[in-house]
């Protein structure tokens, strides 16, 4: 017997209205977009990382959506260019976060998740964002490793070792230059701060 659901939803899939989302970089953004898509009464069909399908055509109220995802930090993308340099963000973030999943160059592999060539996406890159891809990554890398080193979970040489520098004090000079703070420091600072905050909640 045919199965009735899974048609309907292979016409809603053929149907479906795309829309690039700006700003989506974690898990918790797909939630809080999924929320206001459905609190505004719209099917979700798919949902990922820069892009929402849904069944309805939405141009009518694209105004009330558009309002409802910039309260929360997100915009609805409107030409391809804002697309590509999305895709860029979404995979060097993925690149960042899982470093073993990648076994080859990182402009080979940004050129292609982005499906073209990796000069073209350095140079919109640069004239949009007015950053390059290397220092984006950099800064992507740095951030990273705040959070492994507040983790508290490998030593700097580990932590080094998985992100993809040569050595622990390779990571240190560039945590440095980006941050103005040590590793060590930085992880100094953030404990005192916790103390404070734990001691402001037990008084």
């Amino acid at each position: 017997m045919k199965d009735t659901n899974l048609d309907i939803k292979n016409v809603k899939k053929a149907n479906a209205k795309q829309f690039h989302i700006k700003n989506m970089v974690c898990g918790r953004c797909i939630k809080v977009v999924k929320e206001e898509f459905e609190r505004l009464g719209y099917t979700i069909i798919d949902i990922e990382l820069g892009l929402v399908e849904v069944a309805e055509d939405i141009s009518m109220e694209r105004k009330a959506l558009s309002e409802a995802l910039k309260k929360n930090g997100f915009e609805i993308l409107q030409d391809r260019r804002g697309w590509i340099i999305e895709q860029v963000k979404h995979a060097v973030i993925d690149l960042v976060q899982n470093p073993q999943k990648v076994k080859k160059n990182y402009s080979i592999y940004l050129s292609e998740k982005a499906g073209l060539e990796y000069h073209y996406l350095s140079s919109l890159f640069s004239s949009t964002e007015n950053i390059t891809i290397e220092q984006y990554i950099i800064l992507q890398k740095i951030e990273r490793a705040k959070e492994l080193i507040l983790y508290d979970e490998m030593s700097l040489r580990e932590i080094a070792k998985i992100m993809g520098y040569s050595s622990a004090s390779h990571l240190s000079n560039q945590f440095r230059k980006v941050t103005g703070l040590s590793p060590s420091y930085f992880k100094e600072l953030r404990s005192e701060k916790r103390k404070m905050i734990d001691s402001v909640k037990e008084s």
